[in-house]
């Protein structure tokens, strides 16, 4: 199994914050069991050319198969992902307002959402990336092949970057709490302009956006670290307390922490011994 993510080359950073790169080959007889995918900060498009994956929302019951390249944005429910025998995912995870730039369509449209790209790009384009992706292993040349069809689409772009954009980036790398009032005056908008613009270029508010980036920060920690305690995540995640984080937990995924990462242990990539990166 191959759980990898790569930087892009300097001229896309303005658009692309990591390329992730996930290969699974499992036997013919293996029973798969499905991964639970909680809400994260990213907008992607994935490509797979291989096996595809089915994605069940939990929450909605909307479930979707079958697409070999998706976009989706802001996610706010749990979905369970189950994949094939034969898989593998390039995913694009775009900075913060590149997809809304890159495609034109309002985040909010994209919010729980797993669209079959065919119908935002060129369907020729789509499956010839496809194609080139399924004749190679090497993972340079599969980043060469991504950043041929991303150079000639963010060449055609026409929405200009926001201060939000960048602003929201400063998030995902932060630790500490930033309050709503500290966002607006940033971005110089009034707050009603800021829940506005925010939902076109994010999908969510700006509240439940630093909402789930902390819940992330949480739940990457937990899988990096498993024997670190779970009040000590909560308080280096900005968290007041233990059961602070806990409310969100069951906000997001309806469990516990502890009910969710038991959950997570089951996930196919640990039948290799994989902690979850993605």
């Amino acid at each position: 199994m191959v759980l990898n993510e790569f930087q892009p080359s300097p001229h896309l950073k303005e658009f692309v914050r990591v390329y992730r790169v996930i290969r699974c080959v499992f036997d013919s007889n293996s029973s798969l069991p499905f991964k639970p995918y909680a809400p994260k900060p990213e907008h992607c498009l994935s490509f797979y050319p291989r096996d595809t994956e089915t994605v069940d929302y939990t929450k909605s019951n909307n479930k979707i198969s079958n697409l070999s390249a998706v976009i989706f944005g802001q996610q706010s429910e749990v979905t369970h992902r189950f994949i094939g025998k034969d898989f593998l995912v390039f995913q694009i995870v775009f900075r913060p307002g590149a997809l809304y730039r890159l495609t034109g369509i309002p985040s909010s449209e994209l919010t729980n959402s797993f669209l079959d790209a065919e119908m935002i790009f060129s369907k020729n384009l789509i499956q010839e990336v496809n194609e080139k992706l399924f004749y190679t292993e090497d993972y340079p040349k599969m980043i060469a092949i991504v950043e041929d069809f991303l150079k000639n689409q963010f060449s055609k772009i026409k929405i200009e970057k926001h201060k939000i954009d960048s602003i929201c980036d400063i998030l995902l790398s932060n630790k500490e709490n930033i309050s709503l009032d500290w966002f607006a005056k940033e971005s110089c908008l009034s707050m009603r302009q800021l829940e506005r613009k925010f939902q076109e270029r994010m999908g969510v508010s700006p509240k439940y956006y630093n909402k789930v980036v902390r819940f992330e920060n949480a739940f990457r920690m937990k899988n990096a670290n498993p024997n670190l305690d779970w009040l000590s995540i909560a308080i280096q995640c900005g968290y007041y307390d233990y059961q602070h984080l806990v409310k969100d937990y069951k906000s997001f995924t309806q469990q516990t922490p502890i009910e969710f990462h038991l959950l997570d242990l089951n996930s196919p990539e640990r039948k290799f011994g994989e902690a979850d990166t993605y």
